[in-house]
């Protein structure tokens, strides 16, 4: 019966790996129980643009936190924007990264009268009276972005908390910020293999990479939850969903997470 000890040894593994970091009750205060406009309180039909200053001021008008994009252009200014290439939202097929921040101004947002706004300007007009949510994208400038946002944030008096998809970016802020609450995005593997290998795609879809980052939230996308991140869940992280909707559900699940990530309708 020596076998035994085996599938005792790879549970214990298992949780090892998912565990989650633990905040306490002051961190998370500002940001329980909240609801957070996706990429500001933007209109669908782009008329007032995602990710633009229009955005943010509704949000923080109608009293909701956000949730928003960060990435570095090419002079090394923080621009909030979220897609990896500009095409959808400016009709250019190149990245942030290959523009100039004034070279950007010269772009409509969504063919408006908006730009791309500085990450400063938005913090600027939320001055800490709501939460915000700031997911660091991934790309070759990575460890820059960590550590221009990470010194923006610093600067900053309101709450404001990070999380990305890469596991990378999230351990970054482990070391280097450790008292900023931070958590790890994640979906079902369906989801991320169209961009990931599947092996990896599962991978994150478990959180079988919390072991080198400790997340204090995950920030789940709506739907089913795997084992594992209900385990996390319930061994002290908390549950952030994302992107909710359908306004009749929004009670039920703001009474089923600590926070909401919302768009399309106002709570």
């Amino acid at each position: 019966m020596g076998w035994i000890w085996i599938p005792a040894a790879l549970g214990a593994l298992w949780l090892f790996l998912i565990a989650p970091g633990r905040a306490g009750k002051a961190a998370r205060a500002p940001f329980e129980g909240r609801a957070y406009a996706h990429r500001g309180l933007y209109e669908l039909d782009q008329s007032v643009p995602e990710n633009s200053l229009p955005a943010f001021r509704r949000a923080v008008e109608h009293g909701y936190g956000a949730e928003l994009d960060v990435q570095l252009t090419k002079d090394q200014q923080i621009v909030v924007f979220h897609d990896d290439s500009m095409l959808r939202a400016c009709g250019v097929e190149k990245a942030i990264r290959d523009f100039t921040y004034a070279e950007l101004q010269q772009i409509p947002l969504f063919k408006t009268e908006q730009r791309i706004p500085l990450f400063s300007e938005v913090l600027q007009i939320f001055d800490g009276r709501q939460p915000l949510i700031v997911e660091l994208k991934y790309g070759p400038d990575a460890p820059a972005l960590c550590e221009a946002t990470r010194a923006m944030l610093a600067g900053y008096a309101g709450p404001a908390c990070v999380e990305s998809f890469h596991p990378a970016m999230v351990r970054w802020f482990k070391k280097h910020d450790p008292q900023r609450l931070r958590g790890q995005l994640s979906e079902a593997a369906c989801f991320s293999k169209k961009t990931l290998p599947l092996p990896l795609a599962f991978m994150m879809s478990r959180l079988l990479t919390n072991c080198l980052t400790r997340p204090q939230f995950i920030a789940y996308r709506v739907g089913p939850k795997p084992l594992s991140v209900r385990i996390a869940e319930g061994m002290g992280a908390m549950k952030v969903l994302w992107t909710a909707r359908e306004p009749e559900r929004h009670a039920a699940r703001m009474g089923q997470n600590h926070a909401v990530i919302f768009e399309g309708y106002r709570p």
